[in-house]
């Protein structure tokens, strides 16, 4: 590997290429951001010849070639099969580190010793993603995940930038992770350059004791009801249940008018934006076991 470098990996695959935008393909040229973003994987746990790391999207194998010269076990799953013969050339004295999965990274399954997680990840695709590298983390816990993502929406993801960015996305994460925003890039740091700024993101896994006595299907569940009409109160908002509330077992439209009755007056008159991830957390803990207190 002493004879590659970024730029010529993304040359290479260019060469046999046309990106493809409903792809995601914006190819990773500047190696201060590749630098960056395995630091900041291996803040708490260093990424090493005993880390096994997902990279998703690899199309070149920029950052893949940095974290094989950690030494690291890396799984990259790639859907362009003409990168993936791209990556089988150019690493191919790398068998014994580099394992390639051909296939969509939202209907394959993932190895599940995988210890870090770092990622140039496709945009369009972001959300799903991120809710399955949530499934995957409360399974197989991580020590380490960072990805890049679209400037905007890292900022939903971590609820920084004032009630606006509040929303499902980042008290959803809350429950998980603790989520922090690192550098911005440029689009001068992509081959072909996108239209939109990036940022680096850390995700931290948390264990939080609030989650041990809520229903996370129903945490879901409520707050993307209640987000759709943002600007309503939630008095308004949860006077009728979320949409297929009866797919949670145990709760129907009767269940949830009995519910909603042990709400304080107070918490009624806010607007969703209004509530932190801890308040959406205890109230909707207390919906469910005012509820049950009230059936036995």
């Amino acid at each position: 590997m002493d004879d590659l470098d970024i730029k010529l990996l993304v040359d290479l695959l260019r060469d046999r290429i046309h990106p493809d935008s409903s792809l995601g393909q914006h190819f990773l040229l500047d190696e201060n951001v590749i630098n960056r973003a395995i630091e900041i994987a291996s803040n708490n746990h260093p990424i090493d010849s005993s880390s096994h790391v997902l990279e998703i999207g690899p199309g070149p194998g920029s950052l893949t070639l940095s974290l094989l010269r950690k030494n690291a076990k890396v799984t990259a799953i790639e859907i362009d099969p003409e990168a993936i013969s791209h990556l089988n050339r150019v690493f191919k004295d790398q068998k014994d580190n580099l394992f390639l999965i051909e296939g969509d990274v939202l209907t394959t399954n993932w190895p599940n010793d995988i210890t870090h997680i770092v990622s140039n990840i496709p945009y369009q695709i972001s959300s799903p993603i991120i809710d399955q590298i949530q499934r995957y983390n409360n399974f197989n816990p991580l020590l380490g995940i960072s990805i890049l993502v679209q400037d905007e929406f890292a900022e939903r993801m971590s609820m920084t930038s004032g009630y606006s960015s509040r929303g499902p996305l980042g008290h959803a994460l809350w429950l998980d992770f603790d989520v922090e925003l690192d550098m911005k890039v440029s689009p001068h740091s992509f081959s072909p350059s996108p239209r939109v700024n990036s940022r680096l993101v850390k995700l931290k896994p948390t264990i939080r004791e609030e989650k041990n006595n809520l229903d996370h299907r129903l945490f879901t569940m409520v707050i993307t009801h209640c987000f759709a009409n943002r600007r309503r109160k939630l008095r308004t908002l949860l006077s009728n249940p979320p949409r297929r509330l009866s797919r949670i077992s145990g709760w129907h439209r009767d269940r949830w008018n009995s519910a909603i009755k042990s709400i304080s007056s107070e918490i009624l008159e806010l607007r969703p934006e209004n509530l932190s991830s801890l308040q959406w957390s205890n109230l909707i803990s207390h919906i469910s076991i005012q509820e049950f207190e009230s059936r036995t």
